[in-house]
């Protein structure tokens, strides 16, 4: 047995027999310095625990990995095994979930065979639903930059048709500075409309349709809605649709500017956004004409971690 387990040995027989702990020691052979040995590593560990704690309640679907990241971040010096010893000690863990695999899809149009290659070439969008505590339906439209991994807009309504579409598209290019060169969807009523359709034509990009039936051919929409209903809508009762637009709001807020994702190097989209735009690389440089205007986030000039698209 380790130290450890001979120590509780040795507290069990003095607890049960009520013999001393010399006695206890020498049937166990257990030294009894061993014995009294009080380790200084609690105290050492302590504010490491109360942070891991606390990330852990204010996210409780990311891990520990994600935990040591942000904690870096914010300027902690920690070793990675050290942070998996005091997750697991501390008991938090998040459940794992088994997903049946699917094999990929052939079409030309999908992610696996058309994919972003640098910021604002491939937008992607789908619908979401949920409801308010009264029962009455939500229906979100989230849009994501394919490349970065930015949320484009987070708009949620009672009811949205062709004609909504094409408002929060029109929003979204206005916000951005420019329209996408392809948008991924599905064969929705609303995506396939031919209101939506003339829109985007007239703006000069082009539709990329999935295949019926196959979801995962938009595996980067899929991906962000999944985190949105992970992270937001399972986790909120909405009262009413005011309070659902105002969460919806600030999650997108973190989620571009703090939510850190393993595939951009845990760097926040908005982060890696603004190191594409001053980016030498030809990969990750904004073609042009597509430049957001400067600010004083996106003026950074370090070298750029290559990001994985997988």
């Amino acid at each position: 047995m380790s130290p450890a387990r001979k120590r509780e040995a040795v507290a069990h027989l003095e607890r049960k027999l009520q013999v001393s702990q010399r006695r206890a020691c020498k049937v166990i052979n257990q030294p009894r310095s061993t014995q009294r040995y009080a380790s200084t590593r609690p105290a050492r560990d302590a504010k490491l625990a109360a942070e891991l704690r606390r990330y852990a309640t204010a996210h409780p679907r990311r891990g520990y990995r994600m935990a040591a990241a942000q904690l870096r971040r914010q300027g902690m010096k920690i070793n990675g095994k050290r942070v998996a010893r005091l997750w697991r000690q501390e008991g938090l863990r998040v459940p794992q979930r088994q997903h049946k695999r699917r094999r990929l899809g052939h079409s030309g149009n999908s992610t696996q065979r058309r994919s972003a290659t640098r910021m604002n070439e491939v937008w992607s969008y789908d619908f979401v639903f949920d409801q308010t505590a009264d029962g009455k339906r939500l229906k979100w439209l989230p849009i994501c930059d394919e490349f970065t991994r930015e949320s484009v807009a987070l708009e949620v309504e009672r009811r949205m048709d062709a004609s909504d579409v094409v408002r929060v598209l029109e929003a979204a290019v206005a916000q951005r500075g420019t329209a996408p060169q392809f948008i991924r969807s599905d064969n929705g009523p609303e995506f396939i409309a031919k209101a939506v359709r003339e829109w985007i034509a007239q703006q000069g990009f082009q539709t990329l349709y999935i295949e019926p039936g196959s979801p995962w051919q938009n595996a980067y929409s899929e991906s962000f809605n999944s985190r949105l209903r992970d992270e937001l809508l399972n986790r909120e009762i909405f009262a009413t649709l005011a309070e659902a637009k105002v969460l919806g709001n600030e999650y997108r807020r973190s989620y571009n500017e703090q939510r850190l994702h393993s595939s951009l190097g845990y760097q926040p989209p908005a982060e890696f956004a603004r190191r594409c735009l001053s980016a030498d690389s030809a990969t990750l440089r904004q073609p042009k004409g597509n430049a957001v205007p400067p600010t004083k986030h996106n003026t950074q000039t370090k070298p750029l971690a290559t990001a994985r698209l997988s």
